[in-house]
């Protein structure tokens, strides 16, 4: 005869969802690499629109013939756009990776778990196809085609990853889709899509998802 009372079947049950979702699941991730990883993506924009001379949705043809003539600090537009995308995606990256390590190892779980590995895979694969399409475009110069790109392929990513981890962070990738969709439309505001989309979002959904899942903790 089962003498637990039913207090104590809920919370066993409970216990049983909690270990369900953490096998099935990535919940790794920190709050804080969001924030990092927009406030590294808003400085990035900060320095191409000060490179640049330029002010946020202002005419951008006049300062690329510029910068092409007269370069500054000695780099040409194409290698600083690969410099300052490579520069940002390295401290990102890194901030990440700490954080997530970080939130992991403070709740006794492993951070390269198979879970763990297939959400990296959703989450690259679309991103590395976009940083192709990104490198072709740079070399052929179709330069108002590289932020929404980016910003679509790596919306799918997000999604296609959120099946795997918490499923807020699909409004994420959602924004990421809209603001590349804008971006083909309204040819020559890229760079501010950018900085609104891998800056600006990841900082919110940073907070969110702090306040969320780990204040409390």
């Amino acid at each position: 005869m089962d003498t637990r009372s039913p207090n104590q079947t809920l919370e066993e049950l409970q216990e049983i969802r909690r270990l369900m979702e953490r096998s099935s699941r990535f919940l790794s991730l920190s709050g804080i690499s969001g924030i990092w990883a927009g406030t590294s993506a808003l400085i990035g924009a900060a320095v191409a629109f000060y490179y640049f001379d330029l002010v946020p949705f202002g005419s951008k043809f006049m300062a690329y013939q510029q910068a092409l003539e007269n370069p500054k600090w000695g780099i040409d537009p194409e290698t600083f756009f690969f410099l300052d995308a490579a520069i940002i995606l390295f401290v990102a990256l890194c901030g990440s990776l700490f954080f997530t390590y970080r939130k992991a190892k403070q709740a006794g779980q492993p951070i390269w778990s198979n879970i763990a590995l297939r959400t990296a895979q959703a989450l690259l694969i679309p991103v590395a196809v976009g940083g192709l399409c990104s490198l072709i475009f740079l070399y052929r110069g179709y330069y108002s085609l590289i932020a929404p790109i980016m910003l679509l392929t790596y919306g799918l990513g997000i999604i296609s990853a959120a099946k795997h981890t918490h499923r807020e962070v699909n409004w994420l990738g959602a924004g990421q889709l809209v603001l590349g969709a804008v971006g083909l439309l309204v040819p020559g505001i890229g760079l501010e899509l950018w900085a609104i989309g891998f800056g600006l979002l990841h900082v919110v959904y940073g907070f969110i998802h702090y306040n969320t899942y780990e204040r409390a903790a």
